[in-house]
């Protein structure tokens, strides 16, 4: 699965590129229509302690999924972004499987 990771308003430093990139790629162990993915890290420039955002596109056979969350740090958004994702992955394998 290829994994685009881009961050905004700062520069990601490579410990937290390989966390993202190692919670994204266990997404594929749930399906294994996953192309690729989209992760986004913004830097929100409001006064808010939870300004960090990670935003994760999942592209997948025949659709996409996405996901965003805010929290006081990257680790802890990319790891909401994640979990949101894998049920939404585990609702989409159940309906493919329904039909």
């Amino acid at each position: 699965m290829k994994i685009n990771i881009s961050s905004i308003h700062f520069k990601a430093d490579q410990k937290l590129e390989d966390f993202v990139q190692e919670k994204v790629e266990r997404l594929s162990a749930i399906y294994d229509g996953v192309i690729g993915s989209e992760v986004t890290l913004k830097l929100d420039k409001n006064k808010v302690t939870e300004n960090k955002v990670a935003e994760i596109k999942l592209f997948i056979r025949g659709n996409d999924l996405f996901a965003k969350k805010q929290c006081k740090s990257f680790e802890e958004a990319t790891d909401s972004a994640v979990e949101a994702l894998r049920k939404q992955l585990k609702k989409y394998k159940d309906k493919i499987k329904g039909i």
